[in-house]
């Protein structure tokens, strides 16, 4: 038995060894994912970017994608539900939810927002939290107050 499970070892290595696979990496593929349910991307970047299993998600702003217009004086409140509704949108274009996510980065212009920011965003992630990092920036894009980006799995 021993003997038989050795010469079957030395027949694989020989075939892998002959198709050339010993000591090459496969890459996954990448996938740009996009939706006409949030807003295009305004620059050069893709909505969100598939690799394997893991979708990353550019990080969204307060844009209504129905008429392209930018929310940064409504509350923190508004902006964020748009934000999130917006990467829900990206996110069901890859057949995938908000449960699906596994993390998430808040940009605030205000700190202070923080608790109104939470209640929002809390309501959206009702299992398993996605792990998040929250700072304050300087600016925004288009002076909004709030971005949010994520990375899911699926």
């Amino acid at each position: 038995m021993l003997a038989l499970n050795k010469s079957f070892f030395k027949y694989v290595l020989a075939a892998v060894a002959s198709a050339g696979l010993i000591g090459c990496t496969i890459s996954p593929t990448k996938e740009a994912i996009s939706t006409k349910d949030a807003p295009a991307a305004i620059g050069p970047y893709s909505q969100a970017l598939k690799v394997g299993n893991t979708l990353y998600l550019s990080g969204q702003i307060p844009i209504d994608p129905k008429t392209n217009q930018i929310s940064s004086h409504s509350s923190i409140e508004d902006q964020t539900k748009l934000v999130l509704e917006n990467l829900k949108a990206v996110l069901a274009a890859n057949g995938m939810t908000m449960n699906d996510v596994v993390s998430t980065t808040v940009f605030l212009k205000d700190l202070n927002d923080f608790t109104k920011m939470n209640i929002v965003y809390g309501g959206y992630f009702t299992q398993k939290h996605p792990a998040r990092s929250t700072v304050q920036v300087a600016r925004l894009p288009r002076d909004v107050s709030i971005e949010i980006s994520a990375i899911a799995v699926k």
